[in-house]
């Protein structure tokens, strides 16, 4: 009997560890990295145009202020009113590199959002889209991670967009139309990478889907994978080794390269730290076996890693995570439907 009560007191007192370890890394995560990206907030400014319907929805044309020289440009679908009264839950969707919110792949998710009762949103990302003479592409948005290596106050590789997304955010909840308690977020890729920061740096995310963008770059650089990765800003990058007049093949350069670009997004803010501090919030992770951009080991690390804290505070039911089988970097129909299921079952449209 002693025996029983003594494992049920180490039972309880585990219990307890556990929650405080769930509620203290993932603040102090989520203040450090905050601290990282903030600047001063400037008005908002937003400004809606309508611009013609899509299947019978109603599409406007956003614009709103991020910062002191960025105003960012996305754009709303609303549900239709006659089928969905009263606030709405959101969905955000987030494009990949070199790609911009008009994307095939983003409007099919913003659609099926709206469809399903969300007011769908995208945006496009710092350097791509409508914010680039280009209009799509690559080339700017390298040369901008080029900058930030020789000095540069940005972060144009990744971490500027989450800034961006959170005053997204603030537009969004000073709207009557809109469930400031029910705001969630998706991405691909690049904007996989970002949903799950933003996820972790701001709590308003309520649930979020980073499709093929969770990974753990520790783990990548340690073992030797890291080159997919860095093959996606492969301009960006080298343009920062000749500036160091260092090896563009060194493991060593790639730790100097993310401290200055992306500080800690190897260390505080890899994966697994990030992806714990969403807890206990719905988190849908979508990845796919054979894609060398995120090495499946470490898309396991990261996920396994934030699961004690999704237990701790008994919601291991909120943390889930698909593997795309024999699949490479890119998201299948059926991962979409999968991640449109989630905000359907959380967010309750």
């Amino acid at each position: 009997m002693r025996h029983w009560k003594f494992l049920a007191v180490a039972v309880l007192a585990l219990q307890v560890s556990l929650a405080a370890w769930a509620d203290g890394p993932g603040d102090d995560t989520r203040t450090a990295f905050l601290k990282v990206i903030d600047r001063p907030k400037v008005a908002l400014k937003p400004e809606l145009v309508e611009i013609a319907s899509v299947e019978d929805l109603k599409k406007y044309h956003l614009w709103f202020q991020s910062d002191a020289t960025e105003r960012v440009p996305g754009y709303l679908v609303l549900p239709d009113p006659m089928k969905f009264k009263g606030p709405r839950p959101v969905v955000i969707a987030l494009h990949g590199t070199g790609g911009y919110k008009e994307n095939g792949e983003i409007s099919n998710i913003v659609m099926k959002a709206a469809k399903a009762g969300f007011i769908g949103v995208a945006i496009d990302g710092r350097y791509h889209g409508q914010r680039i003479k280009a209009g799509s592409g690559a080339v700017e948005y390298n040369g901008a991670i080029t900058r930030a290596f020789t000095g540069s106050k940005e972060h144009p590789f990744y971490y500027d967009t989450v800034w961006d997304v959170m005053r997204l955010i603030d537009y969004l909840v000073t709207r009557k139309d809109v469930d400031a308690a029910r705001i969630g977020l998706t991405g691909i890729s690049k904007g996989g990478i970002e949903t799950y920061f933003t996820a972790a740096a701001d709590t308003r995310v309520a649930a979020a889907v980073p499709y093929i963008g969770v990974q753990s770059f520790k783990w990548a650089l340690e073992n030797g994978a890291w080159r997919a990765r860095i093959a996606t800003i492969q301009s960006g990058f080298d343009g920062a080794a000749a500036a160091a007049g260092k090896s563009s093949g060194s493991v060593d350069f790639v730790r100097e390269f993310y401290a200055r670009v992306v500080p800690g997004i190897d260390d505080q803010f890899d994966g697994p730290a990030m992806l714990s501090a969403t807890a206990p919030r719905p988190l849908l992770v979508v990845n796919a076996d054979s894609d060398a951009n995120t090495p499946i080991a470490g898309v396991r690390l990261a996920v396994d890693t934030a699961k004690p804290f999704y237990a701790a505070a008994n919601a291991s039911d909120r943390l889930m995570l698909i593997i795309q089988e024999n699949t490479p970097h890119r998201v299948n129909p059926e991962s979409v439907d999968a991640g449109i299921a989630w905000f359907v079952r959380w967010l309750k449209p």
